[in-house]
């Protein structure tokens, strides 16, 4: 099974060895996401924006691999603060409500998070349609 990077210029570039995600068949894995804009910038001020911008980053670096938010059967939110569990659903929610089924998801509250971020969601995809590898 061929396996290959992910990589993007429309979301923000891996802060070090490792790749935006991996294709591996019909597995994407799409590796943490910080809220960080075309900029570089971090949006650490509102929990809501933050976690948007990470989904968003996360949409990006799916459609490089050629899977969609309804091809998502894993996700993990990392918080560095559980009190910004609500808001962080709230946003959240906002991106999955015309998929068909919502992936499982697993949110846990972390001491620190890299650059000083609120908030950091990774994911793995399971798309059915088969992958041209000529393409």
């Amino acid at each position: 099974m061929t396996r290959y990077a992910i990589r993007t210029e429309n979301a923000p570039a891996a802060a070090g060895p490792y790749s935006q995600g991996v294709r591996s068949g019909g597995v994407v894995l799409v590796s943490g996401q910080l809220p960080i804009n075309a900029t570089g910038s971090l949006i650490s001020d509102d929990i809501a924006a933050a976690t948007r911008l990470c989904l968003e980053n996360m949409k990006t670096i799916l459609a490089e691999g050629e899977a969609v938010l309804d091809d998502l059967v894993q996700i993990t939110v990392y918080l560095a603060n559980m009190d910004d569990f609500g808001a962080m659903n709230m946003a959240y929610s906002e991106f999955f409500s015309d998929v068909s089924i919502t992936p499982t998801r697993a949110c846990v509250e972390v001491a620190a998070l890299p650059k000083g971020a609120r908030i950091e969601i990774a994911a793995m995809a399971h798309v059915l349609r088969i992958h041209n590898e000529t393409s």
